[in-house]
């Protein structure tokens, strides 16, 4: 198991490097609903829904999964995403060609995936 944490910053440290090489220029609004998928530090799933409020880089968002709600803000910076939600650490995404964004929280031992 401790094995999976340094692929996941490995894949985390690719994807952030290729979203800084795709500059600002390919930045594009994240505003909408999402579906939520992820994996918990402890490995069991879940699964919600995220709304999210772009204001030109400044972020808002809140998920529902569950019975349970959450709320963050955050900055986006090009295709990369960093959003402060009460926790230690914060969640970074990273936006994908597709729409999607992919991303890691619990400093690196959890996973979300958001589908517009």
């Amino acid at each position: 198991m401790t094995r999976l944490f340094p692929i996941r910053r490995a894949i985390l440290g690719g994807l952030l490097t290729a979203a800084a090489f795709a500059g600002a220029a390919a930045a594009q609004s994240i505003s909408g609903s999402y579906r939520a998928e992820g994996r918990n530090p402890d490995g069991s799933a879940y699964a919600g829904t995220v709304q999210i409020r772009d204001n030109g880089g400044a972020i808002e968002m809140n998920w529902q999964v569950g019975s349970q709600t959450y709320a963050g803000t955050g900055t986006r910076n090009g295709d990369v995403v960093w959003v402060n939600w009460g926790d230690t650490y914060p969640v970074v995404y990273v936006r994908m060609p597709d729409g999607e964004l992919h991303g890691t929280w619990s400093n690196g031992r959890a996973l979300e995936r958001l589908i517009p």
